[in-house]
């Protein structure tokens, strides 16, 4: 059985031993469902929190979002930020950076530049991941300028650099007959 499976096995013998589930809990099974990458159980452990009053955090939220985002389903993790915003009003890094990433996936560079602007606005830290998603998402729409915007931006604010925003801003360099700039 995978590792999501034997979360499942736990809840229930939780609840057949009348032993109380809490956030925490639900958050392990969640994040358990994103490993197993298995989203739509995922979805059903957070529908789940909601019906058994359970209060979901920022960390439900971002694992959800990511599990549903890495299952290839970005409409669907796009619009679980958008609810999550709306209710809670409130979403960290991590979440943002998953949603960045959905829009990547999406070919939606515009709306990954928006959602960027929006963390600006909220005066957010941007990490690595942040704008890593940022350039994968401009270069995967043939944005190469707005790609290596985002990269002397990451640059000179000293944001570590990874290998994805390498690779990315090379590839987008490379695709567009501008390796030099690379």
């Amino acid at each position: 059985a995978g590792e999501w499976e034997k979360a499942f096995q736990l809840l229930r013998h939780m609840s057949q031993n009348s032993v109380e589930s809490n956030t925490f809990t639900f958050n392990a099974m969640i994040s358990a469902c994103e490993k197993g990458c298995v989203w739509e159980k995922a979805l059903q452990v957070f529908g789940e929190m909601a019906e058994r009053a359970v209060e979901s955090d920022t960390i439900s939220f971002s694992a959800v979002i990511s599990s549903v985002e890495k299952g290839g389903e970005w409409q669907k993790a796009l619009w679980l930020f958008r609810v999550i915003l709306q209710t809670h009003g409130e979403a960290t890094t991590i979440a943002f950076n998953t949603a960045i990433s959905a829009c990547a996936k999406g070919g939606e560079w515009e709306k990954a530049l928006h959602l960027l602007s929006v963390m600006e606005r909220r005066k957010m830290d941007w990490d690595t991941f942040t704008f890593s998603a940022g350039i994968s998402a401009c270069r995967q729409a043939g944005e190469w300028e707005r790609a290596l915007q985002l990269f002397r931006v990451m640059t000179q604010d000293e944001v570590e650099s990874n290998t994805i925003a390498f690779n990315a801003m090379i590839r987008a360099c490379e695709e567009y007959g501008e390796w030099h700039k690379a």
